[in-house]
């Protein structure tokens, strides 16, 4: 899992000079511009929210009113670290739900560079359909849906491991992880539905290869960390190098870069 998750990464390097040497910056730029939009306005209503609900939850609990009668310090301390990492928690399921909204609404987009970084590499066109562009959006909606169920059962089961004082500290690595894994998948899938793959047989090729998926994952987190830059690159980098990083498991050597 460790090397293909170092290839995974590595990947996100070949695909900056992918996207350089092939002039595909408009499929980069105007996507990542909507796309930073979107996320800040959602990550700030989405904080106000987490942040609301701490409240209510110390209120109705009676844990406020409780630590303001304790003259205990590290308790008042373990509990407000444990605020913190519910509120991180809370920050990090949001992300999650907004990442399946962008993914369906994006998808077109996505499907097209994925194939459009496939033709390049293989020297070869793929046919333009309608029809089976809808079937793919259709599928990948499904498949979303399904990544959305499973991957909400397990943060919301980490959501209430996360009130329990130092055990709970660990949870937001452990999200991460998570949200790394289903991210990557979904990145993964665009080459699934262009190879005609089913979904079955993306879940399962998905799970013999997860580090593909988590380093994939990892790399789109790290990328947020950076300001507006990060968020406008983001997702479409994602898309191609989850596309570049497969060419190694199928082939000896990858072809080189076509200029285009």
């Amino acid at each position: 899992m460790l090397k293909e998750i170092i290839l995974a990464i590595q990947a996100y390097f070949k695909a900056h000079e992918f996207i350089r040497a092939n002039k595909l910056w408009k499929w980069i730029i105007i996507p990542g511009l909507l796309y930073m939009t979107m996320f800040m306005v959602s990550m700030y209503y989405f904080g106000k929210t987490a942040n609301a609900f701490n409240e209510w939850l110390s209120l109705k609990t009676g844990l406020k009113a409780w630590l303001d009668t304790t003259d205990t310090g590290w308790i008042g301390f373990l509990f407000t670290l444990g605020g913190l990492f519910l509120w991180l928690v809370q920050m990090m399921l949001y992300f999650s739900l907004f990442k399946y909204l962008w993914l369906i609404i994006g998808s077109p987009v996505f499907a097209y560079l994925s194939e459009k970084t496939a033709s390049i590499m293989e020297g070869r066109d793929y046919p333009f359909s309608i029809s089976q562009l809808l079937k793919d959006m259709i599928r990948g909606i499904r498949l979303a849906a399904r990544n959305a169920l499973w991957q909400t059962v397990y943060l919301i089961s980490l959501l209430i491991v996360s009130l329990i004082p130092i055990v709970g500290w660990l949870t937001p690595a452990l999200v991460v992880l998570i949200e790394c894994y289903y991210y990557g998948f979904s990145m993964l899938d665009y080459s699934m539905e262009r190879h005609k793959k089913s979904a079955g047989e993306s879940i399962a090729f998905v799970s013999a290869h997860k580090g593909l998926a988590i380093g994939n994952g990892i790399v789109f987190y790290f990328m947020h960390l950076i300001p507006f830059v990060g968020w406008v690159f983001a997702p479409a980098y994602a898309v191609v190098a989850a596309t570049l990083s497969l060419y190694p498991l199928n082939q000896k050597q990858q072809p080189a870069y076509v200029n285009r």
